[in-house]
């Protein structure tokens, strides 16, 4: 899955400490969220979109794999 969150919280001048502690987790968490080496939980993936005021699908983008059978 891929995300716009490194991009959206860049634009928004908030640093990843920030929204660590706004969403009650660690800075190493947001920055695995940002790389792609980590996937949400659909509560975290909520709280994320609340707090820009976005939908879950404006920041994370599921791409469906093609069964090559």
């Amino acid at each position: 899955m891929k995300n716009r969150l490194e991009e959206i919280r860049k634009q928004k001048g908030i640093k990843q400490e920030e929204l660590a502690d706004a969403m009650g987790v660690s800075r190493q968490t947001i920055s695995s969220l940002e790389n792609g080496r980590y996937n949400p939980s659909v509560i975290l993936a909520i709280k994320l979109a609340r707090y820009f005021g976005m939908n879950v699908e404006e920041i994370f983008i599921y791409e469906e794999v093609q069964d090559e059978t």
